[in-house]
């Protein structure tokens, strides 16, 4: 499905009729149209060989382009429309921080109040940072931990974490760098942020969300917890390659739980609700009015995009977008793209990518989802949509941005290359060398290592997902995972310290997403085998 009316006109048109406080667009902005971005669509889709993707894009406060094409579940023949509801994954850090500011309009809370203020309960591993950490920064990845610190207890789903869980592992999550030294991502401390906002709002998460995002806001095909996956329809499932197809994996049972790490990235919404989302940021005098009041004030606004923390600048960003800074909001990316504000996110979660683009300046931006493995497609299909609007000249195929992301694929040192792991022979069960028993990591909690037919077994009893064999590999020990679908295997090395065993882990895959943070893990055997 795509809007009627030409995309080259509205954007011509901006210079004549900029949106209230939102500077006009120059003139030499490139005039693009429909079947530009039908081309850079179609090469995606079909590149990438993707189950489904939804793109919209919205030009002075207006939807103009919006398109989807192929399956909820692939093969199975039910079409993604623009009501289909996508995981947006990260791009519910920008609603958390939203709803987090409407609090704030209503006096409940302060950026700059501490933590404890709100969760007398919560801890960090350092009692300084435990007294000192504010609000603030819950949102900005300054905490000092490392990236995706604390993530395997919300992912592989599913998992037997719950929220109290996340929250009182932090207070075991050793910090790597010093508190508001740097940046590194994390999803655990939004998962605070959100109850800091349950705390001061007097209602669940989920409930606030509705309350105060979704309703007023119209979006009303968005889901923050729990529901039945039938009586909403047309829930996009989560799909990754094998054999050269699409195969949906992790799908939704018929009852869809309410989930830990909802205010890090458990949202899911509709196109038609992510573009309502986009024109509310967009042109909030028009888009952003509720009963005929800012449904969030100016201040606000320019708090959430403000950059609060700098980030890496590099290579790729100054070579395709000349961009000369880069930093996070509250819950927002920022950079400049070819002289323009950019304000982004993305969102990545089992399956499901997914990004949001602002450029204000412009009164333009975009979304884009797709339920496949879509790294690669989000990356080019985002960038060439923003050259479209920004970059002089205007976008180049999406041939010319995957033979970038390939060439550096190539030319990457052989160290940050995952290795050969064909040559594995499984561990005995009774090797004289590993120290089988349960073991205990003090925030992800109990682990098994003990024989089976096939030889040693590891099984995590809080993330059964996280369960396979001990393996031998030029003198190392990993765990090869039974399920295929997580994103890299895990060394397991053994010490022993006053008599007790100890076991540590690490990325086999060391390019893997940090998301797999097992060098935060540190067990220790706490009895035998069952």
């Amino acid at each position: 499905m795509k809007t009627s009316g030409s995309l080259a006109a509205l954007v011509g048109g901006l210079a004549l009729c900029p949106a209230p406080a939102v500077a006009a667009a120059d003139p030499s902005t490139p005039a693009v149209d429909d079947a530009a971005i039908d081309t850079l669509f179609d090469d995606t889709m079909s590149r990438y060989n993707l189950p489904g993707l939804a793109v919209g894009v919205v030009v002075d406060g207006e939807v103009v382009y919006q398109r989807t094409a192929g399956e909820l579940r692939a093969g199975e023949g039910e079409a993604v429309t623009p009501r289909s509801l996508f995981k947006v994954a990260s791009n519910t850090k920008a609603m958390t921080t939203a709803l987090l500011a409407r609090l704030i309009d209503r006096g409940l809370l302060a950026w700059d109040d501490p933590v404890v203020k709100h969760l007398p309960h919560f801890r960090m591993h350092d009692p300084w940072v435990t007294r000192e950490i504010q609000v603030r920064d819950l949102l900005i990845h300054n905490s000092g931990l490392g990236p995706g610190a604390g993530d395997l207890m919300l992912w592989p789903e599913p998992n037997h974490f719950t929220r109290e869980d996340v929250v009182a592992g932090l207070a075991h999550l050793k910090p790597l760098h010093s508190f508001r030294s740097r940046y590194a991502y994390d999803n655990t401390l939004y998962i605070v942020a959100g109850e800091v906002a349950a705390a001061a709002g007097g209602a669940s998460y989920e409930e606030l969300m509705e309350r105060e995002v979704f309703a007023p806001l119209g979006m009303s095909r968005c889901e923050a917890g729990g529901f039945d996956r039938d009586a909403v329809g047309a829930v996009a499932q989560p799909h990754r390659r094998v054999g050269g197809r699409n195969v949906v994996y992790r799908e939704d049972g018929p009852v869809v739980d309410t989930v830990p790490m909802a205010a890090a990235g458990g949202v899911r919404c509709s196109l038609e609700d992510m573009l309502a989302w986009t024109r509310m940021w967009l042109q909030p005098e028009r888009h952003g009015l509720v009963d005929g009041r800012p449904w969030l004030s100016d201040a606000r606004r320019r708090e959430l995009w403000t950059l609060h923390m700098p980030m890496p600048l590099g290579s790729r960003m100054r070579a395709w977008d000349g961009s000369r800074f880069y930093g996070y909001g509250y819950g927002w990316r920022l950079n400049d793209a070819h002289g323009r504000l950019k304000i982004s996110h993305t969102g990545t979660l089992s399956g499901m990518y997914s990004a949001l683009t602002l450029l204000p300046e412009l009164g333009a931006g975009f979304v884009m989802m797709t339920n496949g493995s879509g790294d690669d497609a989000r990356t080019v299909l985002v960038q060439a949509l923003s050259d479209l609007l920004v970059r002089p000249g205007g976008a180049m195929p999406v041939a010319a941005y995957a033979e970038v992301l390939q060439r550096e694929r190539d030319q990457a040192p052989p160290a940050r290359r995952a290795p050969d792991t064909s040559a594995r022979v499984p561990v005995a069960a009774d090797d004289a060398t590993v120290p089988p028993g349960l073991y205990r990591d003090p925030w992800f909690g109990e682990v098994s290592l003990c024989p089976d037919p096939r030889g040693l077994v590891f099984a995590s009893a809080k993330s059964p997902t996280l369960t396979g064999l001990l393996m031998r590999l030029d003198g190392r020990l990993f765990v090869d995972w039974f399920d295929d679908s997580i994103g890299t295997d895990a060394w397991v090395q053994f010490t022993v310290e006053g008599g007790e065993a100890g076991m540590t882990m690490a990325k086999v895959d060391p390019e893997a997403d940090f998301s797999y943070d097992f060098e935060d893990l540190a067990f220790q055997r706490v009895g035998p085998c069952h």
